[in-house]
């Protein structure tokens, strides 16, 4: 597929210009050449993405021109931007859903007539305003709240659940993620990995994709039978204490 340079640039969220400049700069290749228009495909997209990428980061694009021009040299550059288009992907496949505020008074009736409740969500990023609607980016989340809601768990509550999980997740997803850039990004990025090589470590972080989910799974299965049965038997323990004796 093929696009004229405002088409390209729409896609890549950038502008125009910066297309220019960066073809000036030798960033990405020129484009091909029709007459006088010019056509841009797949890799001056990527490449884009990846410079993008980059400079979110902190990277000049001095280093950008750098990185590119170090692997253009010693290896095949698409083995870099795969990589970086693995590390980039989504974990989910997920997708995000319109509802009414009426369709999640539904699933929350608490939250009729307090829009405080609805503001509550909206700062946890649990519902977007679109319109006169809101954009749900999980509804998996979003049933899981319902539930606990239709079993009385206050709405509040839930929202001080989302907070706790929420940071306890984070912490679980930066070791994970601090441990596979030491041992397998780190290495690529810095050149201690030979390009040709370049392929296999990726096949290998995508095999470490699932698992980084999957991993947390058996975890939680484990914590929740522990913790369900250490509060039954406390719970135990106090109804044989108020318990009467019997004669």
């Amino acid at each position: 597929m093929e696009w004229k340079i405002d088409e390209l640039a729409q896609r890549a969220g950038t502008t125009t210009r910066n297309v220019r400049a960066y073809q000036t700069r030798g960033l990405i290749p020129p484009p091909r050449l029709v007459g006088r228009t010019g056509y841009y495909n797949e890799e001056h997209l990527r490449r884009l993405e990846l410079i993008g990428h980059l400079q979110e980061r902190g990277f000049s694009l001095a280093a950008i021109r750098q990185t590119l021009d170090a692997w253009s040299q010693g290896g095949d550059l698409a083995h870099l931007i795969g990589l970086h288009h693995l590390l980039t992907a989504p974990y989910t496949d997920e997708q995000p859903v319109r509802m009414t505020p009426e369709q999640l008074v539904e699933r929350f009736p608490e939250a009729a007539g307090h829009p405080e409740l609805f503001d509550r969500a909206m700062e946890l990023g649990l519902i977007v305003p679109e319109g006169n609607a809101f954009m749900v980016p999980s509804p998996t989340m979003i049933e899981a709240g319902s539930a606990l809601a239709r079993s009385g768990v206050p709405l509040a509550e839930i929202y001080d659940l989302v907070v706790a999980v929420r940071a306890d997740v984070d912490d679980i997803a930066q070791r994970f993620v601090d441990l596979v850039g030491r041992h397998i990004v780190e290495p690529v990025a810095e050149g201690q990995v030979a390009p040709e090589d370049v392929a296999s470590v990726s096949a290998s972080l995508e095999q470490l994709r699932p698992i980084a989910l999957e991993v947390v799974r058996p975890f939680l299965a484990q914590a929740m039978r522990r913790v369900t049965d250490e509060r039954l038997r406390a719970f135990g323990s106090k109804l044989n204490q108020e318990a009467p004796e019997t004669q």
